[in-house]
């Protein structure tokens, strides 16, 4: 088959179009035609070596969520069948004709969404909603803090926090302001011309918010703690800043009682994906393409791999990287 390889870690062009080996399908898998493929920023950090040669448990393909049709299906494996069009999470493999899917990573496409809209769903929504609501606890009347809400996790989160009933602030580059206002933010802030720790504290008459969920990390850890109302919560996701300095006030920590936690979809385990999905499956994947939608920033066929990949460096996007044209 067709698949996106690359024989060093490096920058975006060192990947081709070369052949692969079919998986091997295990009894719990799906065998899935790859229509489209969702490209995250693990990706890029696993093309430049930053994993080494870890492939958590699964394929050294890249790519971490596909949408596609199943062709097969392995013997334990149960709720699906052949030609179901399906959308999920897997360890890698993605980039490619035909990809192994967990079938506990799984879940059928809903109405109405085409298979790019699908590519975007798994890895954004079901990271956000385990931010938020497994490990952050967003309840309603809360208000949340979502950094980096134009990227494909952001205006997940941002949706589904007001799909809980909290109030959003957000923050962005200044051409995506009104685009994040559109998916339902109550603010947001230019992440260069504002200071969200100032914006923050006023926006909420000085108390402080009740949960961030940040992509940056770095300098931002400070301010976040800082701008945590007693009791708050910050879920770290992700690390855009690529930098060490991470400064943790622990007399605010201390003395506020703010809890920090740290969450990632790559490393967990085959049985923690599991729960993951499970959760966002079973909670909120019912209002996908109705209160939620995904949010397609680029789309890119498979071919160009090396120039999507550019573009996600690049920044400023609004919404998902996609792959497709896989059996072109």
């Amino acid at each position: 088959m067709k698949a996106i390889i690359f024989d060093d870690f490096g920058g975006a062009d060192i990947m081709r179009l070369g052949e692969a080996p079919m998986p091997e399908v295990r009894p719990d898998d799906l065998l899935v035609k790859v229509m489209a493929a969702g490209v995250n920023r693990a990706d890029l950090l696993q093309r430049e070596g930053v994993y080494g040669s870890q492939t958590y448990g699964d394929s050294n393909i890249l790519g971490l969520e596909v949408a596609g049709e199943v062709i097969a299906v392995g013997k334990a494996a149960s709720g699906f069948a052949v030609g179901d069009r399906v959308m999920g999470i897997v360890g890698g493999g993605a980039y490619a004709q035909y990809a192994r899917l967990d079938s506990g990573m799984a879940a059928v496409i809903p109405a109405g969404l085409s298979f790019i809209d699908a590519a975007a769903v798994m890895e954004s929504f079901v990271t956000a909603w385990e931010a938020l609501s497994h490990l952050g606890k967003a309840a309603q009347g809360e208000t949340v803090l979502v950094h980096a809400a134009a990227g494909g996790v952001g205006s997940a989160a941002v949706q589904l926090a007001k799909a809980v009933g909290a109030t959003v602030l957000a923050t962005a580059s200044t051409s995506n302001i009104e685009n994040v206002l559109s998916l339902g933010a109550d603010a947001a802030f230019d992440y260069k011309e504002a200071d969200f720790e100032a914006e923050s504290i006023d926006a909420t008459a000085s108390r402080g918010v009740d949960l961030i969920i940040d992509f940056v990390g770095g300098s931002y850890l400070a301010r976040n703690i800082r701008s945590l109302a007693p009791g708050g919560r910050l879920v770290q996701v992700g690390l855009l800043g690529r930098d060490d300095n991470a400064i943790i006030p622990l007399d605010i920590l201390l003395h506020n009682h703010i809890q920090l936690m740290g969450t990632v979809m790559k490393s967990r385990s085959r049985l923690e994906k599991r729960a993951m999905i499970r959760r966002f499956r079973d909670e909120m994947l019912p209002m996908m393409g109705k209160e939620l939608r995904p949010v397609i920033g680029a789309v890119y066929p498979i071919t160009a791999t090396s120039d999507a990949h550019r573009r996600m460096e690049a920044g400023g996007l609004f919404g998902k990287v996609i792959l497709t044209g896989f059996h072109e």
